[in-house]
């Protein structure tokens, strides 16, 4: 399963979100996890006429994941560009698999870039998956997400978000295996 940190911002909270998120999913057991941090990938801002080696070395990675789950602030109501630059990066390596994310922001915890999310990848042909962890970083504390007054609930959103992506995984991967997927 791969594990996308959207946020490239300079003092942003995503690397802590996304180090909770991947510590709770290594206690759901059974799962393999590698975790892409946009922060670390050199994913130019303009498109090149051939993709550089760290956009097919992005692409590669995405093409080998069973799943995903996508660890997205909310900007202005919406995903950051740097997550979008990234996501085009794939076409085909993204197909008949499913997507899974992890928000947050203040009030609403990220859902309108959920929602924003839902449309993009629903064009590269996956299954977004219903149940999201979404945190409102006015509930929460990102410096110990396990813990205060709303920490079991974000567990709770963990385990659901990875039983339906795991199910959707096995699911459509055997669905491959048996027929090639053509959309």
């Amino acid at each position: 399963m791969a594990v996308l940190v959207a946020s490239t911002r300079e003092g942003r909270v995503g690397d802590e979100v996304g180090r909770w998120f991947v510590e709770c999913a290594a206690g759901h057991g059974g799962l393999a996890l590698d975790v892409l941090d946009l922060a670390t990938f050199a994913i130019p801002a303009r498109y090149p006429a051939e993709p550089t080696a760290a956009m097919a070395g992005f692409a590669k990675r995405i093409a080998v994941a069973e799943a995903y789950v996508v660890v997205t602030p909310e900007y202005n109501r919406s995903f950051p560009a740097s997550l979008k630059q990234a996501i085009d990066c794939a076409y085909a390596e993204w197909r008949a698999k499913p997507v899974g994310f992890v928000s947050y922001g203040y009030r609403a915890g990220g859902r309108y870039a959920v929602e924003h999310l839902r449309d993009v990848f629903t064009e590269l042909h996956t299954a977004t998956v219903r149940d999201a962890v979404c945190l409102d970083l006015l509930e929460h504390d990102c410096g110990n997400l396990g813990a205060g007054p709303h920490a079991e609930g974000a567990g709770h959103a963990v385990t659901t978000l990875l039983d339906e992506l795991v199910w959707w995984g096995l699911a459509l991967r055997d669905g491959r295996r048996a027929r090639p997927y053509c959309g």
